[in-house]
């Protein structure tokens, strides 16, 4: 089953999770990373994005993995642990006092699966909102924003809302992904301050 596959693959490259290689499969297709930046990591818990970005970005970049979950400590130098709830309301300023505005970010965040699909779907749109919301006061001009998904009702209209900030917008299904899963990634590249400002001058 591909599913082992990836699973198998996680455990021989010391991977933390086999979603690990979804991260690595957007970069191929997108190119969004370089050496040097500064990533956030939107609920990083257990940490297989944060690996791989930390060896994305290299040495002199810097990954913060974010989640209010417990998160084992990385033998990737390159890689801070804030153990925060992405859902904090001080969360912004702790990041911009500390890191300053970031190169992009990362979020695999996902609901408890509860079977009810229309209900998991909301959920996970809700957290897509949160982070696309955090990107607005995290991240630089230019930044990139990668996000994951769940098809259905609202996608679209999260769609439209990522094209008023980000330059470039594609929707994208990792070849790790499962067939039957309902997750699809959304890859803002080019995010633009002015397209912000722009828009809180007319209103």
């Amino acid at each position: 089953m591909r599913e082992d596959f990836y699973y198998q693959q996680a455990r021989i490259k010391g991977y933390r999770s086999r979603a690990s290689f979804k991260l690595l499969q957007i970069n191929n297709k997108f190119s969004v990373f370089r050496k040097g930046q500064i990533i956030i990591d939107l609920g990083a818990s257990p940490g297989g994005w944060s690996q791989v970005a930390s060896h994305l970005v290299g040495g002199n970049g810097k990954v913060i993995a974010i989640d209010k979950s417990y998160i084992s400590p990385f033998k990737e130098k390159n890689v801070e642990i804030l153990n925060k709830d992405i859902l904090n309301r001080n969360l912004p300023i702790i990041v911009l006092e500390t890191y300053g505005k970031t190169d992009g970010l990362i979020s695999d965040c996902s609901p408890n699966i509860t079977g009810d699909f229309s209900r998991d779907h909301a959920i996970q749109i809700s957290l897509a909102r949160r982070a696309l919301a955090l990107t607005q006061e995290l991240i630089k001009d230019n930044g990139f924003f990668i996000c994951k998904l769940f098809q259905g009702t609202e996608l679209q209209d999260f769609i439209k809302e990522m094209k008023k900030h980000f330059e470039t917008t594609k929707l994208y299904k990792p070849a790790a992904s499962r067939k039957k899963s309902a997750e699809i990634y959304v890859i803002g590249l080019k995010y633009s301050i002015s397209k912000d400002s722009s828009k809180e001058t007319t209103n």
